[in-house]
């Protein structure tokens, strides 16, 4: 093993820990809502997490662009942003989810209960809006300790490992950062 590789042996293995309670927290934030005070409102924070996956989504695709220009400085400047932006767009996410429960498309009376006549009303749209969420919540938990790894092979300047990982953490990071806003925009009528 190298000196960069015995390095940044102690990170992958906490990328490999914050993937499980990542991956732990987000299956337990679907089962459980946590009380909370009467003041407490985050309905703000579904138009935020649109915002901050659309600037994650700018941020890809620029440093995308810059490595191809080869201008590494504005390369890591743009992927750094893009995940800072992608870790207070998950603490926001975590947050709401868990103090706010669920939304459920075709919710027209926003009262948590698909009746008959609004699930008629959305039944032809369901099933593409289910595989648009579906495949986003899914390639954001392939892509999580993929980027994670990637981030930690540059820092630690194994770039024939970082090259191979983003290989399959870019384009995915690219479909969960543009199709987060467009989830948004299909089930925010939806919000209460």
């Amino acid at each position: 093993m190298t000196k960069n590789a015995n390095s940044a042996k102690p990170w992958y293995i906490a990328a490999s820990a914050a993937t499980v309670v990542v991956l732990l927290l987000v299956g337990l934030m679907m089962r459980v809502e946590l009380p909370t005070p009467n003041w407490w409102d985050v309905s703000f924070l579904p138009l935020t997490h649109a915002v901050l996956n659309s600037l994650a989504a700018v941020f890809i695709i620029l440093g995308g662009i810059f490595i191809k220009l080869g201008n590494k400085g504005a390369h890591r400047t743009m992927m750094m942003s893009a995940f800072i932006v992608s870790a207070l767009f998950l603490l926001c996410y975590v947050t709401y989810h868990f103090t706010s429960g669920h939304t459920l498309f075709g919710d027209s009376n926003h009262d948590g209960i698909l009746s008959d006549l609004e699930e008629t009303a959305v039944f032809s749209t369901k099933p593409r809006y289910l595989i648009l969420l579906l495949t986003h919540i899914a390639l954001a938990a392939l892509s999580f300790p993929l980027i994670l790894f990637s981030i930690i092979a540059a820092i630690h300047k194994q770039f024939s490992l970082h090259r191979k990982l983003v290989k399959f953490a870019y384009p995915m990071w690219l479909y969960v950062a543009l199709t987060g806003p467009i989830v948004y925009l299909v089930i925010q009528p939806y919000y209460p």
